[in-house]
């Protein structure tokens, strides 16, 4: 976890001024009772060797070390069972493979070991316990209290220590209960090390220390078990989801969101195999959305392009293993790797790249996960492309590929019901009719007249630009919804247009040749004009309005002219 600096800075602060200083203080009130050096070695050797098989819960490692905190103080005393969890710490820590920018880590877990330590070994003596060779009617229920109350005092820190971080942690949770369960079946065995230990000395620790070494490496391939159902568990929702979004940008989204809070991810990258390239898709680093702006990747080169040519699945544990393949952009501070695939119908279709600023951060079952994910998205983003296509195809006009008039009355009414709560001031609409269309038909054919209505569209395209919406009315009629705009420059605008159409002749090639010669022509168009609020209460007054503006004032004053609706 990533926190201030400001933070790290007080961690190691209150660590100096209370664990040090309690150290020595403890020493004092409780000093070691050694009698025998080899045991005491023995419990340090089999506290590191526990250490190295951590059990991870949440981002929490447990490691199975209170058969041994138990023999330290009942045999030997409070000071040295806190040093024993506090040497236990570093082989923790190592094992679980701590960055340099994590250092905080030791004194923050040496701070937590030394409260639950303290806490229950004081309680431990309240409530009776004594140290050294003890009968076991006498040493029972102190030593089953101190076994709770270590679990809830752990418990307590784990909650305080989380909400300092900024996150969440429940106290009663899962991690409570698995803790609470493994003290309890440890309960006995520590009972009969500690009894052993008296007798057979470190040999006692050796007899029963490789059982609890086994039986650790159980409960963490269980616990590792139990972590891949829930990954395949997540990655089935995670698959729901997606197949249920219709939108490209959603599903990209929502691919993103979703696989980065699953996976320990700093920086995701998602491409997309168009032509002979890989085109970057979408780019998150360290939870923020990225600019598009890495060139396009060739095939075979770098981790991604590699990937792209083989089809298989990389993960990279270590800065060292990929070093040598990548070509081009990766960020420098990177360790661990994972890319995969997005394969549909047996052909890469894009590629996914994870990475990490933690060295081993992913393990081969997430790699996986992660295959099973990218199937879930490939399909589903195909779905979406598919889904865009066909909607968009619904709203165009084949011949202009403007929008239809269908598409054009939703957007209409949506604006005027803008205008309505007060989400636009005014709109506008022009309407326009190419004069005398009939007769370019008659005289050129058809198809040349499709090419002037073709040539048309792109040009009202190029004059509206993103001031509004041109829709393709019917036949050779065209409408333009111009929100926000008042009438006045919405004439403005309608004079461009007719300018735009009656000054620059319209090339074609005249259908009714066998030659099919170029041709320039020149054509003229009516154009009609309304406003609302001033000149409609609805969308399709809107739409009579400019029409009769249109047709009234336009065509019958004798075309190529702009007219505005006048109310009778």
């Amino acid at each position: 976890m990533d926190i201030p600096k400001g933070k790290k800075h007080f961690i190691l602060f209150s660590w100096a001024v209370i664990v040090l200083p309690s150290l020595f203080i403890t020493y004092h009130f409780f000093p070691p009772q050694i009698d025998n050096i080899y045991t005491v070695l023995s419990l340090f050797v089999f506290a590191t060797l526990m250490a190295t098989v951590p059990i991870v819960i949440n981002g929490t490692p447990v490691f199975l070390i209170q058969w041994l905190s138990i023999v330290a103080l009942v045999r030997y005393g409070l000071f040295l069972e806190i040093v024993l969890m506090q040497f236990a710490i570093i082989p923790l820590l190592l094992r679980i493979r701590v960055t340099k920018s994590e250092w905080y880590r030791f004194p923050l877990n040496s701070t937590m070991f030394f409260f639950v330590s303290l806490i229950s070994g004081l309680v431990y003596i309240q409530v009776g316990g004594e140290f050294g060779e003890q009968p076991l009617n006498s040493v029972f229920i102190p030593i089953l209290i101190y076994q709770v109350v270590s679990v809830l005092v752990n418990q307590c820190v784990l909650v305080l220590v989380y909400r300092f971080l900024n996150r969440d942690y429940k106290f009663i949770s899962d991690d409570l209960q698995f803790d609470f369960i493994s003290n309890m079946v440890m309960f006995p065995l520590s009972l009969a090390l500690y009894y052993l230990s008296g007798g057979l000395g470190f040999l006692a620790i050796i007899f029963i220390g490789i059982p609890f070494i086994t039986v650790s490496i159980i409960l963490r391939r269980y616990n590792a078990t139990e972590k891949i159902n829930h990954y395949l568990q997540k990655a089935v929702e995670i698959g729901h989801q997606l197949t249920e979004s219709l939108q490209v940008n959603e599903v990209l989204e929502l691919f993103i969101k979703k696989i980065t809070a699953t996976l320990p991810v700093d920086y995701a990258y998602i491409l997309d195999v168009q032509d002979d390239h890989l085109v970057l898709l979408r780019r998150v680093e360290k939870g923020m959305k990225q600019p598009n702006s890495i060139p396009p990747i060739q095939k075979g080169e770098g981790i991604s392009g590699l990937v792209w040519r083989t089809g298989v699945s990389t993960l990279y544990r270590t800065k060292s293993e990929w070093v040598d393949i990548v070509q081009g952009y990766m960020p420098e501070d990177v360790e661990s790797v994972i890319c995969v695939p997005i394969v549909r119908s047996q052909k890469v279709r894009g590629i996914l790249l994870l990475a990490s600023t933690k060295k081993r951060a992913y393990e081969k079952y997430q790699l996986m996960i992660v295959d099973m994910l990218c199937s879930y998205f490939g399909v589903a983003i195909e779905n979406a492309r598919h889904y865009e296509k066909t909607k968009l195809n619904s709203e165009l006009c084949g011949l202009t590929k403007l929008y239809n008039y269908r598409y054009f009355e939703e957007i209409l009414f949506e604006e005027f019901n803008h205008l309505q709560v007060g989400k636009r001031q005014c709109l506008s609409l022009i309407m326009l009719d190419i004069d005398h269309f009939k007769s370019v038909n008659d005289t050129y054919g058809h198809q040349s007249g499709n090419e002037i209505l073709t040539e048309l569209a792109q040009r009202l395209k190029r004059i509206i630009g993103s001031r509004g919406t041109v829709a393709r009315y019917g036949g050779e009629e065209f409408v333009i919804l111009l929100p926000n705009i008042i009438r006045s420059d919405a004439m403005d605008v309608a004079e461009d247009i007719r300018i735009g159409i009656a000054e620059y002749p319209f090339i074609l090639h005249s259908d009714l040749d066998l030659e099919r010669r170029e041709l320039m022509v020149t054509i003229t168009a009516s154009i009609g004009v309304a406003s609302a609020p001033e000149d409609a209460d609805d969308a399709l007054a809107l739409i009579r309005h400019a029409d009769r503006a249109l047709y009234t004032g336009a065509k019958q004053a004798g075309r190529n002219r702009v007219a505005q609706y006048v109310k009778s």
